[in-house]
């Protein structure tokens, strides 16, 4: 009697006075924004800060390029007026008279016509910086769907996992159900309702918990593709997963060619190599043309006299208290960093592309191997429960196949999840799409 007393009151306390039922679903905002894969992507490419900057650079390694290009071919010029006002007069060589003014203005004009092969080398680490540039733009957007197919997915798994929740409340809702009125009849005890009124409340804060992390993980899209506030991810047409187009030998061997990151090794590696050969080429001697071509009078437009300098030099730095060596000397560190960098971005690569082919192998094995799983716990906790009703087995057992059934859903979302993701670090490491 003291037990049956108990299980009134904590039902009444709890709201689950007569015949228990879940608690009521929090509505879903009709008025969340719905976005599809393609269009989170669209939009987060617009929006990542890492890929706006990436582009930013591709654009900068352009002009680099137009202005090493320039220097190989075009002269420096420069135009200069200047007007002064003498206190007392001064003589004018433009006129030459005593005035209290004059006006010059120079045409000047150089071309380096050699320069120890510094010129070459600018204009090959040039265009090293511009295929760095796209390599990184390129790893920079894979790197940003990468992120954006995290949060859609991670979306969608949180949804399922509280549908999942809220499964796990109306089944122990409805067993609850079963056991007050076993217990009301005399067939069963009534710690049997204390166990599942137990395993209820366990149920509804789970279900409170999964709902607070599906509101962070839409806030986290929203965020992602530049929307305030939640943003809700559209259902994948199928959740079959195709095997992967390539074989594993196959991913290596494309990512130890192709792969975004390590093109941006070696092309800062490239570029480290025109530096340090650039710096030592300041050891030769360097060849100039130049041209001024100068005019003086007191007038604003100076006409009175002109004058023309054309003219070669040739110079050759022999000491410069040790400046120049210390240049060479970090062109060469940077040189052999960058080596170790490239060396080190094509282990990766092969690394990287493994475990990313494995991890989509394992995790699509484990999808099949779950949805096996949740198969034959939907089927257990049937059977436990008409075993329960016709009093052949106990309550822990009936609890257990319940408990069973949920973690069983669970692992089936986060393999499903874990084959997204794997599949999106897959294109990420490549640098294009599979499917």
């Amino acid at each position: 009697m003291i037990a049956a007393a108990l299980l009134v009151a904590v039902q009444a306390s709890m709201g689950l006075a007569g015949v228990a039922a879940p608690p009521p679903a929090v509505p879903v905002n009709d008025t969340i924004p719905v976005v599809s894969l393609a269009e989170a992507l669209e939009s987060a490419a617009h929006v990542d800060p890492n890929y706006v900057a990436a582009l930013r650079q591709v654009g900068d390694a352009a002009w680099v390029r137009r202005s090493a290009w320039s220097a190989f071919l075009l002269p420096s010029v420069n135009f200069q007026w200047s007007l002064s006002q003498f206190s007392p007069e001064q003589f004018n060589i433009g006129t030459n008279a005593v005035t209290d003014r004059l006006t010059t203005y120079a045409l000047s004009g150089s071309y380096d016509v050699f320069r120890g092969g510094a010129k070459f080398h600018e204009l090959a680490g040039a265009g090293a910086a511009v295929d760095g540039a796209a390599a990184g733009e390129l790893q920079a957007r894979y790197q940003t769907a990468l992120a954006t197919e995290s949060d859609y997915y991670d979306v969608i798994a949180q949804r399922q996992l509280l549908t999942v929740s809220e499964e796990r409340v109306r089944r122990a809702a409805e067993q609850l159900s079963v056991a007050r009125a076993r217990v009301l009849s005399g067939a069963a005890v009534q710690s049997d309702s204390l166990q599942l009124l137990l395993e209820l409340t366990r149920a509804q804060v789970n279900e409170l918990v999964q709902r607070a992390a599906l509101t962070i993980s839409r806030l986290q899209l929203g965020r992602r593709i530049g929307r305030d506030g939640p943003v809700d991810a559209a259902q994948p047409e199928t959740v079959q997963f195709q095997e992967l187009p390539l074989s594993l030998s196959s991913a290596v061997a494309e990512a130890t060619r192709t792969s975004p990151a390590l093109l941006v090794a070696r092309a800062q590696q490239r570029l480290a190599e025109t530096a340090f050969k650039a710096e030592r080429a300041s050891y030769l001697p360097r060849l100039s043309l130049f041209a001024t071509w100068q005019g003086f009078d007191e007038d604003l437009i100076p006409d009175a006299t002109n004058r023309t300098v054309i003219g070669a030099s040739l110079s050759l730095p022999l000491f410069d208290g040790g400046a120049r060596e210390l240049r060479v000397f970090r062109a060469g560190t940077a040189r052999r960093v960058a080596d170790a960098e490239a060396a080190d971005a094509l282990r990766a690569a092969a690394r990287d592309v493994t475990e990313a082919y494995e991890t989509h192998t394992t995790a699509r094995a484990a999808s099949v191997l779950a949805e096996r799983g949740v198969t034959v716990a939907r089927e257990n906790l049937r059977v436990q429960m008409e075993r329960y009703t016709g009093g052949a087995t106990t309550i822990i057992e009936l609890i257990t196949a319940q408990v069973d059934l949920a973690e069983a859903e669970s692992v089936l979302v986060q393999a499903r999840f874990a084959t997204r993701l794997a599949l999106a670090g897959i294109e990420a490491i490549l640098g294009r799409r599979l499917f």
